[in-house]
């Protein structure tokens, strides 16, 4: 089965040059160093010729790389499509629609810069905690301390405080009881004005249009960016559909449209309502190289940006061996 590295980013920008440089990002710089490293040792694709590929269309070449970019940010139009037009390279963009078309602030990107704003993780979790013992019994809360022995728990990029605060303000709670924690958190730490700060935030429909006119690709990444799973199959559907609107107001081809799960968040409802509704191929976050096939089409793998190296001369490090097959 061919093998394909898709990268996957979020936070392109000049990082100290913002008003948040400790936001989980990828600094500019770095990003043009690493599209070196990728043309030095691989073959960028596009999605087209993913698809197609998949169908058994064409045939991939060898060392395929795919570039991908979540969540729907400015930066993915200023700072990143110059530099992937200027060499003549596709990427793959995968914008909610409501932060498109509605200019909505989502919670994701929330909490992200209530974490990038100064305040402390472990204070975050004490505040988290102290709104949860208070209104237990209003919502029917878990005990703060099963919250913590489930959600406590460090992962590759985050500290245990820090997943934590995001999967208790992500998932764990009740939708509402979380609307308001992260509502109140956000105008005390970045601002109150939530719709001045999504336009700053988010790439418009028109810049996605130039996008696509110069051959990038713009796929789902749902309506408003919900762990799917944790839908019942109807509102993952609901969710879905609403995703088609800004794939058909930018112009993608409905032959080529694909998904990436939000959170890498997914289970067997999401594949079939996928299908149903005409998409190609969809891309988990799981942190593997791709098998590429009309079984594996809907549970793609991607690495993530901090998986290679930040250095256009840096030698083939351990995922690029794998990709090529000579890993130890």
């Amino acid at each position: 089965m061919p093998l394909l590295t898709a990268l996957m980013y979020h936070y392109v920008r000049p990082l100290e040059r913002t008003r948040f440089p400790s936001i989980k990002g990828l600094d500019v710089a770095h990003f043009e160093e690493q599209v070196g490293y990728i043309q030095k040792h691989y073959n960028i694709v596009s999605v087209e010729n993913l698809v197609d590929a998949i169908a058994s269309k064409v045939e991939l070449p060898a060392n395929p790389a795919l570039l991908t970019f979540d969540d729907g940010l400015i930066d993915h139009y200023a700072y990143v499509f110059p530099v992937l037009a200027e060499r003549g390279l596709a990427g793959a963009f995968f914008p909610p629609a409501k932060a498109v078309l509605n200019r909505r602030l989502l919670e994701v990107h929330k909490i992200h810069f209530i974490l990038a704003s100064g305040c402390e993780p472990d204070a975050l979790a004490l505040e988290i905690d102290r709104v949860c013992r208070e209104r237990s019994v209003e919502w029917k809360l878990d005990t703060v301390e099963n919250y913590r022995r489930s959600y406590w728990i460090e992962n590759r990029f985050d500290p245990a405080s820090v997943v934590y605060v995001k999967r208790m303000l992500q998932h764990a709670l009740p939708s509402e009881l979380r609307s308001q924690i992260v509502a109140s958190l956000f105008a005390k730490a970045v601002t109150a004005d939530e719709v001045a700060f999504a336009e700053e935030l988010y790439v418009s429909e028109a810049q996605l249009k130039v996008m696509v006119s110069m051959g990038m690709h713009v796929g789902s990444h749902g309506d408003a960016h919900p762990w799917l799973s944790r839908l019942s199959a109807e509102a993952q559907e609901k969710d879905i559909v609403g995703s088609l609107s800004l794939l058909r107001a930018v112009g993608a081809d409905p032959d080529y449209f694909t998904c990436c799960y939000p959170y890498g968040d997914y289970d067997e409802n999401t594949i079939e309502i996928l299908k149903r509704n005409g998409f190609k191929a969809a891309f988990t976050s799981a942190a593997m190289i791709a098998e590429v096939g009309s079984d594996t089409c809907f549970t793609l793998a991607r690495l993530d940006t901090n998986d290679l190296p930040k250095r256009a001369d840096a030698p083939p490090n351990y995922w690029t061996l794998l990709g090529r097959g000579e890993a130890k």
